[in-house]
């Protein structure tokens, strides 16, 4: 299911709930801190998820486990 939908649109879909959240944490006179807090809590999955993703990928088990060394590197 996850397939059909696109990065971009999860994303998107992701910062429209955590903006409307902190809206109505604000129209509820929450305190600036709450709402701020509010704010980080909910972007913060987001940020680590475009940060991984930009990175090289990640080795599988097995080319772990199979790894060639060479002679002297026992």
């Amino acid at each position: 299911m996850l397939h059909s939908i696109s990065p971009m649109w999860l994303f998107s879909g992701w910062f429209a709930a955590v903006a409307l959240a902190v809206t109505w944490s604000v129209t509820m006179d929450a305190r600036l801190s709450t709402s701020a807090l509010l704010l980080v809590i909910g972007l913060a999955p987001a940020v680590v998820m475009l940060l991984l993703r930009a990175g090289a990928p990640s080795a599988t088990v097995a080319q772990m486990l199979h790894s060639t060394h060479e002679k002297g590197d026992r």
